[in-house]
């Protein structure tokens, strides 16, 4: 299906809570010199106009990032993501959301390489459009993410980092990331695997989440934030998650400093909360 346009969602809650994981475990990884490939697999458009268009129609950052930036005293990790938003904008206000791979792009050094799949056509042109410039060190395929990333794994560096956030529109797809982890794993055991999945009112995230699970990787973490009461009609994201296989062994405390932040920040209604797991030997 290609009915589905983050740009209507860009700037909320989830994007907060993948966007500074993402950032987190990008800062970590370029502590090394040893280059890295950044590899997305359902990219969108990168980055957002917040004020018109899209995004403007249901307003979602002003219950996302918006909050965050007039936030109090917010952790310094908090404080250094926001920065990096920050200097995309001109003046004082937010009028451009940068989507996972221009985080990433705010981490990338001469040797490192960034790999985008997307296959709605318009959001791949204006990908296209946002790297113009980049040459080589970025390529971006109008392509499925899940079959993209079997042609590019084991990467040349032996280093990556790789995001698995598809909409979830179709049912299948929550099988198709546990496929992929689970062939990502066999490729290539020592990368990163970041894994967005969405809080709904229904079996498939969590059947998703118990799954990934049983794969039995060595080193793993959840982190997922609930914003608000789960909607009396049945319908509707009240959070998301993020599962990681092989996260930095860094990530734990910071997620523990800053959550509770993010928790407050973020919350819609009394319910809100988050949850923190992890095994890292």
């Amino acid at each position: 299906m290609l009915s589905y346009r983050h740009a209507f969602h860009a700037g909320n809650h989830a994007d907060v809570l993948k966007h500074f994981v993402l950032d987190q475990v990008l800062a970590y990884t370029t502590q090394k010199d040893k280059p890295y490939w950044y590899i997305d697999t359902h990219a969108g458009a990168g980055l957002y106009q917040l004020d018109k268009g899209y995004a403007a129609q249901n307003a979602e950052f002003e219950s996302g990032i918006l909050r965050i930036a007039n936030s109090k005293n917010p952790p310094e990790s908090i404080a250094a993501y926001l920065e990096k938003i920050k200097k995309l904008n001109s003046g004082k206000s937010l009028s451009l959301y940068p989507g996972s791979p221009m985080i990433a792009n705010t981490h990338l050094r001469a040797n490192d390489r960034i790999r985008l799949f997307e296959l709605h056509p318009s959001d791949c042109k204006l990908l296209i459009e946002n790297f113009e410039g980049k040459g080589r060190q970025v390529k971006i395929e109008v392509l499925d993410g899940f079959a993209g990333l079997k042609s590019i794994l084991p990467p040349p560096s032996k280093r990556a980092i790789v995001l698995i956030d598809p909409p979830y529109e179709e049912k299948q797809d929550y099988q198709r990331v546990v496929d992929c982890i689970k062939d990502s794993m066999a490729r290539f055991a020592i990368g990163t695997y970041i894994v967005w999945y969405p809080l709904l009112q229904r079996v498939e995230p969590m059947q998703m989440l118990e799954k990934l699970k049983k794969l039995n990787a060595k080193n793993w973490l959840n982190v997922s934030l609930t914003v608000q009461q789960p909607s009396s009609e049945g319908f509707g994201m009240f959070g998301s998650g993020l599962y990681i296989v092989n996260p930095p062994w860094t990530l734990p405390r910071i997620l523990n400093d800053v959550m509770p932040h993010l928790t407050e920040a973020l919350a819609q209604d009394p319910s809100a909360e988050y949850t923190l797991e992890n095994h890292i030997s």
